[in-house]
Formats: C-alpha cells, sequence, structure tokens
C-alpha cells in the first residue's frame, strides 16, 4: 500500500487518501442505509475495452503513423501501466476474465463462441456489472459481448440495464472473407431484440459512442458504469467518413483515430457534466494484434509474436486509467496486472462484497492511483491457451512451457482485409527476463534452473487447484 508519514496504510487510510469516505464507501458494517448521508456521491466507471488493439497503437505506447491526442491526454493526467494483461489472448475468453474476475478457465469461458454455441456465462457468475448493483449503479454495454449470445447469456439476464450492440465478433457474418457464407446474417441486439442484421461497419464506432453519451447525460444525477467495449479494431474494419483517409497507417490506423476521438466524446461529456472527478475511465484491449491480416492488423512491437499467442505480443496490451484528484497525473506503473484485477480493485473501491465463490483478481487500488511505491498483489500471473497452461509471469521473469503457436514467421501478413494463413511453431522450456527483455528474444533457462524450477513448481500448483475447482459454463437447456 501507500505510505504516509513513514506508516503503511491501511485499505479505510488509503481510500480516505483519494478523497472518499469509509460511510460513503460502505466499509463500515453493511455499507450505508439508503437516507444515510453520504460525503460525497460514489464514483462512476467507464470502461472502454477495444478489440484487437496492439500494445504499439496508442500514441503514449509508442505508435507510428496515427495519433491519440485523447489516449495520450488521458495518460499525462492518469495512469499508464507498460506490463498489464489479458488473461487469455482471445476474444470471448478475456471478456469472461475481464468481467468476471477469474480466468476463463475457472469458469469454463474459452475461445470465441460463434452462433453455433449453446452455453454461455452461468447465472451463478457474478459479473462487474451485478457488483455494481449492490451499490444501485445505473449500468449499460453498448458494443461486443461474447458472453454467449442466446438470452440466458445476454447482457439484461447479467446485471445490465441496457445493451445495444454485437453478441459476438463482427467477422462471424456471410462475408468473412476465409469463410464466405459460412456464418448467418450477425444480428445488431438492443436490449434482447434484433433489430438489425449486417450492420453498417463504418457506422458502429459512431452508434457506441452517441449511446454512451446519452447514457452518461441520462444518469448524470446518479453513479453509473458504463462497458463501452468497441468491435473496433477487429476484422473487419469500418470506419466513418470523417476520419477515413486520416491517418499515415492506412485504414488500421484511421479506425484507431475514431477509436480515440470516441474517448474525447465521453471525456468532453463528463466535463460538460462536471462528473470529471466523480468518474473513472479505464482504458484497455482485449488481446494483442490480428497480424495474419497484414495492413488491417496492428502493432505489437517491440513484442513478440502477437493475438492468439501467449507471448507478450499476445497478452500484454495497453492499459490507461483517469480519476481527476485520486489518480496522480502523468504515473508509469511497472508492475504486473491483469484484467481480473478490475472487477475485485472496483469492489473495493465503491464498497461492494465480492462474490461468495473464489476469484482469481486483486485489488490493485494502489497501482491504480500511482502510488510510487506499490507493488502487485499478485505472487504471479498465468498465461493459458484453452485449457493448457503455457506460460507464467513471476516478478520481471516469464517461464514458457513448451507449447506449439501461430507465427508468421517474419512474413508479411494480408492485405485489404483479406488474411494468410501461419506457420506452426514450437517452443521449449524458455526463461525470459522481461526487465531486461521485453521482447522475449533471449532464452537465459540454462543459466537460471533455479527459477525455472521454481516457477514450474509454482504453475504446477496453481494448475492443479484450478483444474480441481473448476465451475461450469451455463448451457441452455435442450
Amino acid at each position: 500500500m501507500g505510505l504516509e508519514g513513514g506508516r503503511r496504510l491501511d485499505r479505510r487510510d488509503f481510500l480516505r487518501t483519494l478523497g472518499w469516505s469509509a460511510a460513503a464507501l460502505g466499509l463500515a458494517g453493511k455499507g450505508c442505509t439508503p437516507g444515510e448521508r453520504r460525503d460525497r456521491r460514489l464514483p462512476n466507471i467507464v470502461l472502454i475495452f477495444t478489440d484487437d488493439q496492439g500494445y504499439a497503437d496508442v500514441g503514449c505506447y509508442g505508435a507510428r503513423g496515427l495519433s491519440t491526442p485523447h489516449l495520450d491526454r488521458m495518460a499525462a493526467e492518469g495512469v499508464r501501466f507498460t506490463d498489464f494483461y489479458v488473461a487469455q489472448p482471445v476474444c470471448g475468453a478475456s471478456r469472461a476474465a475481464l468481467l468476471t474476475g477469474c480466468y476463463p478457465n475457472r469458469i469454463g469461458l474459452l475461445g470465441a463462441p460463434s452462433h453455433r454455441a449453446r452455453h454461455g456465462i452461468h447465472q451463478d457468475e457474478m459479473i462487474l456489472a451485478e457488483l455494481l448493483k449492490q451499490r444501485d449503479y445505473a449500468t449499460a454495454v453498448y458494443g461486443k459481448w461474447h458472453l454467449g449470445h442466446l438470452p440466458p447469456f445476454l447482457p439484461l439476464r447479467h446485471g445490465f440495464d441496457e445493451y445495444f450492440g454485437l453478441p459476438y465478433s463482427n467477422d462471424m457474418w456471410p462475408f468473412h472473407p476465409e469463410s464466405p457464407g459460412g456464418y448467418p446474417d450477425l444480428p445488431l441486439i438492443e436490449g434482447e431484440e434484433t433489430i438489425a442484421y449486417n450492420p453498417d461497419m463504418d457506422r458502429l464506432t459512431t452508434w457506441y459512442t452517441e449511446r454512451s453519451i446519452d447514457f452518461i447525460q441520462r444518469n448524470r444525477s446518479q453513479p453509473f458504469f458504463l462497458y463501452l467495449a468497441h468491435s473496433m479494431a477487429h476484422v473487419p474494419l469500418g470506419v466513418s467518413d470523417r476520419f477515413r483517409g486520416k491517418s499515415q497507417q492506412g485504414m488500421y490506423g484511421d479506425v484507431i483515430m475514431e477509436i480515440d476521438w470516441s474517448v474525447g466524446e465521453i471525456f468532453a461529456a463528463l466535463e460538460r457534466l462536471g462528473l470529471e472527478e466523480d468518474t473513472l475511465v479505464l482504458f484497455t484491449s482485449d488481446n494483442g494484434p490480428w497480424v495474419s491480416y497484414g495492413d488491417h492488423a496492428g502493432s505489437a512491437e517491440p513484442l513478440r509474436e502477437a493475438k492468439g499467442t501467449t507471448w507478450e505480443g499476445g497478452v500484454r496490451v495497453p492499459f490507461i486509467a483517469r480519476w481527476p484528484g485520486r489518480i496522480r497525473p502523468g504515473a508509469v506503473c511497472r508492475e504486473p496486472a491483469m484484467t481480473i484485477d478490475i472487477l475485485p480493485t472496483i469492489a473495493g473501491i465503491v464498497g461492494a462484497e465480492l462474490p461468495s465463490h473464489p476469484i482469481d483478481g486483486k485489488d490493485i487500488l494502489p497501482l491504480l492511483a500511482g502510488e510510487p511505491d506499490a507493488e502487485s498483489p499478485q505472487e504471479a500471473y498465468y498465461f493459458y491457451q484453452g485449457n493448457t497452461l503455457e506460460a507464467v509471469r513471476y516478478g520481471r521473469w516469464k517461464l514458457h512451457f513448451p507449447h506449439k503457436y501461430r507465427s508468421l514467421s517474419g512474413r508479411p501478413g494480408g492485405s485489404g482485409g483479406q488474411p494468410v494463413k501461419y506457420d506452426q511453431a514450437e517452443t521449449g522450456m524458455a526463461l525470459f527476463d522481461l526487465l531486461e527483455d521485453m521482447g522475449e528474444r533471449h532464452n537465459v533457462a540454462s543459466g537460471r534452473p533455479e527459477m525455472v524450477g521454481k516457477l514450474a513448481a509454482m504453475a504446477r500448483a496453481f494448475d492443479g487447484d484450478l483444474q480441481a475447482n473448476r465451475r461450469p459454463h451455463g448451457v441452455l437447456a435442450e
């Protein structure tokens, strides 16, 4: 935790340094009664989650050929994490981890479920919207869902008041470049009703943004949770005329610039309504870039590989948080953290109770607040591909276990929305010092046998516990 006058703060003291009283946050007893006066309103939460946006696709992370002034401003006025991870480098599983605080394997939600899937999020899992309902938040999700497309698994059954968007990835439609006609029409859903099929990709980012601004305006007098889950920059790319041709990186760069515009519109609305200091805004991506699409994909430089792998380029993503007056501006956090940590952190901030079943995330509020001496509360992070444990990160060290992975082996990707095929690559046991070698180029396993043994033992113990304590996903009854 942070330090004050040489004394280690307990949780209640630390929250007070952020401007929130224990009573307002429900930390005393059972929390506030309905009529109890709060020192100030509970904070609004805005969680912006992009799709397939690479580590180097934001200006402050080294983007080239495109500009992201609003995200760069967000980092300058908040905290930027250099070592932030997703739990799995694939759409559906990544979202499951974000919203439940669990490794996807623990709750049986893996991969990227398609229109054929009969499963989804289990009714007994508590997702972030349901957690915030304990504190009477208004809740909305606009964008990509991907926790099950059938009615029992849709957002309105799991704590969200409003939903508008796509139930799964936008390439799961009749115009898929590698499987034309292989998917049915792509539904655009409002609430639980399909209102259109095969929507115009060029309008999605604008639609989601407009809905978000309207939600903020309608709920400005009460705490709200906005989950803005952009379909972009997943292929097929779409961008409005206002940004088409604006970047030097082609259409992909145009798409990222429009996402940045969307972030700016959120900030403008909060400022206009006087809500900036009452709102925590979080920005991150679901995995690394889909590099087989070449000029329609982003960049994970200088990281190794990309989406679909547990190398850093697949699982390390940009993460920025802004909360004026409560997050130290211009802070840079180099401690490892993961999307599984967001739910317990928000629970701690608002004084909500965590689910009774085990979760994997831990509270990273000191990291989020930009405390200079804060350390990760997690001993290690574990990286699975499906149900197979492929890597573990412990401090500066990352150990890969022998596994196969997809790679372009230095070849360029496709062009114009048409991908190329991956090669199949393979690694043996490999240890990397990420502090010195974030690109995972130099295997030092032979010189660090004690570290290899330690991490391997930790991973075996964790995997054994996880496999023994897995929970089922939801399944639609026949």
